[in-house]
């Protein structure tokens, strides 16, 4: 049974990811192994490595900014706020922040993230 939990971050733990964005690990937790959530940041023009969540579905809500995103070998999309992609586990991924701000989303992983689900596709 899960315990009822607070989890409360800094701005100062956000990190840059080598996937290319910056991520804040909001809850990643072994009390909660079905879900985890990071808000993560990607630069003006910048674009996320190609990479694919292994058993891992996820979904980006997309809270500011605009962005394309590419899924596989679907048709790239754009995504602005309020904005949700389902993104099912082994789907190759990137996002592209088009806009003149950072282009920030929730990551949100079920079950939760962890590092040896994460495949770079551009080694």
């Amino acid at each position: 049974m899960i315990k009822g939990e607070v989890f409360s971050k800094s701005e100062d733990e956000e990190y840059f990811f080598d996937e290319g964005c910056f991520i804040l690990e909001m809850m990643n937790s072994p009390a909660d192994d079905e879900v985890s959530i990071a808000r993560a940041r990607v630069e003006v023009g910048k674009t996320t490595r190609f990479h694919r969540l292994e058993g891992v579905t996820e979904r980006y809500v997309i809270l500011q900014g605009q962005g394309v995103v590419s899924l596989g070998t679907e048709e790239d999309r754009p995504v602005k706020p309020g904005d949700v992609v389902l993104i099912p586990g082994g789907v190759a991924q990137k996002i592209t922040n088009s806009g003149e701000d950072d282009l920030v989303f929730l990551a949100i992983c079920s079950p939760r993230f962890k590092p040896d689900c994460y495949q770079d596709l551009e080694d």
